[in-house]
């Protein structure tokens, strides 16, 4: 094959991977901003409609080991068309005029698609040369956060003049666009791949972290019934120590958790988790403060689509701090990228704590938040594949993106929690805001420390 054939199927493939990555994001944020619109459409309580989002999360989380241990096999190219598939199945689901349920499965099937970013990295490492994957696997990083930011408010618009369905009309449209894209863009995995998915392994993860995942988002379950909270966290702790000593014992493991305790790799995961829900709680409280009414003493009382479009600072700066991180990178080494982006999220926290008496004091804690958060992720991939050999780059990023996403729950179980136990009956005080954003502060403190640990971990030569 010729060079200049090459340098073209490259130039194809780096838009048709990030395309799907912003695609499979957007469409699993698509339940943020339709809670309230499904509750009166398909007549549930909101606590119920709450579930749109919660189990694409769950979904995702319980997916994305299992894609990314396949997608380090022979079978990747069909392991994301057929992922794919099941997105756009899931996807037409959500479209039909069926019952609730039926609707939460959709939402359940188009949640399997974030297990996709990981091996869309994968691709990247595999089939460009290595600056330009790195590069490319940055920006799918960044893409895979700041798709919320895109999906939030055009879902709220089209949910505005049409319904929750015109909104996942628009999410079937994509998905199939992106279906469509990677079958005509993505290669097939290098000859001499092989993979086995620990079934065992699989089940007890899924186990672990949908309880945490439950627990993380049903935040009444601990004021009302401590009890049952305290036990079905205890039991997700041990079927994680079970699925951790299976994962040791098998010779095909799901995760290689003994790269994981590589002190490169287990300090980047704590920063991903303990970063992930430092910037979720602050994503939260911002959005929340946004959408007070008036009456409660403080807010702007914006709707559903306005509330949408104060995230746009937060995409635009996050894109802009992803390709700059891109740059910067053969400068400054990936835990001090890290530690300055997580201290930059903790700006975040500290303008809003100060000053959020008016809108554009909301824009710009929500634009300091993008911009961490895309240095943040764009950094991240870099510290991780450092250290881990090209044919594990799918599971490894996988394994990040759970924690990730367990994070990202924990942060925003920590707003609510926080918010409930303050001053306030209908709304929280405006004082229990400040008191989140300094737990806040604190989070990305300790995230900043552990990058910055990272750096006198030896390195190991993949």
């Amino acid at each position: 094959m010729s060079t200049v054939r090459l340098r073209a199927e490259a130039r194809l493939l780096v838009p048709a991977l990030v395309f799907v990555a912003l695609v499979v994001a957007a469409v699993a944020s698509l339940g943020t901003p339709l809670i309230t619109s499904v509750a009166t459409t398909f007549h549930v309580s909101l606590d119920s409609a709450q579930w749109m989002l919660t189990i694409a999360l769950l979904s995702g989380a319980v997916a994305t080991p299992v894609l990314g241990r396949l997608g380090a096999g022979p079978h990747r190219r069909a392991t994301i068309l057929a992922t794919l598939a099941i997105v756009v199945v899931g996807s037409a689901l959500t479209v039909l005029p069926l019952p609730f349920a039926w609707l939460l499965v959709g939402r359940a099937a188009q949640g399997v698609g974030l297990g996709l970013t990981a091996l869309m990295m994968g691709v990247a490492r595999d089939h460009l040369p290595e600056q330009r994957g790195a590069a490319t696997i940055a920006l799918i990083s960044v893409v895979s956060i700041i798709g919320a930011g895109v999906g939030y408010p055009l879902a709220a618009l089209l949910a505005e003049f049409g319904g929750p369905r015109a909104a996942y009309g628009f999410g079937l449209l994509v998905t199939t666009i992106a279906f469509v894209t990677a079958w005509r863009s993505v290669p097939a995995a290098p000859e001499g791949r092989a993979a086995h998915v620990n079934v065992a392994g699989a089940l007890v993860l899924a186990g672990g972290l949908s309880l945490v995942l439950f627990l993380a988002g049903e935040r009444s379950l601990w004021s009302r019934h401590l009890a049952v909270a305290v036990s079905l966290a205890v039991a997700a702790v041990l079927l994680l120590c079970v699925w951790a000593v299976l994962e040791l014992r098998t010779r095909t493991p799901l995760v290689d958790v003994r790269a994981v305790r590589r002190p490169a790799v287990a300090g980047a995961n704590i920063a991903m988790f303990v970063g992930g829900s430092g910037m979720y709680l602050l994503l939260t409280l911002i959005t929340r403060y946004a959408q007070t009414p008036h009456g409660a003493g403080y807010g702007f009382g914006l709707t559903t689509f306005v509330a949408g479009l104060v995230l746009i600072p937060f995409s635009v700066l996050g894109f802009v701090a992803g390709k700059l991180t891109s740059r910067v990178r053969e400068r400054l080494d990936g835990p001090l990228l890290l530690a300055g982006s997580a201290a930059i999220v903790g700006g975040g926290f500290v303008l809003f704590a100060a000053a959020r008496s008016n809108l554009a004091e909301l824009l710009a804690a929500m634009g300091v938040l993008g911009f961490g958060v895309g240095s943040f992720s764009a950094a991240m991939p870099g510290v991780i594949l450092a250290v881990t050999p090209k044919s594990e780059t799918s599971s490894a990023m996988s394994f990040n993106y759970v924690v990730r996403s367990v994070g990202y729950s924990l942060g925003s179980a920590i707003g609510g929690l926080v918010l409930a136990a303050g001053p306030g009956h209908l709304f929280p005080d405006d004082s229990a805001y400040t008191t989140a954003a300094l737990v806040g502060i604190g989070t990305m403190a300790i995230t900043t420390l552990t990058s910055l640990a990272l750096r006198r971990s030896p390195k190991v030569n993949p």
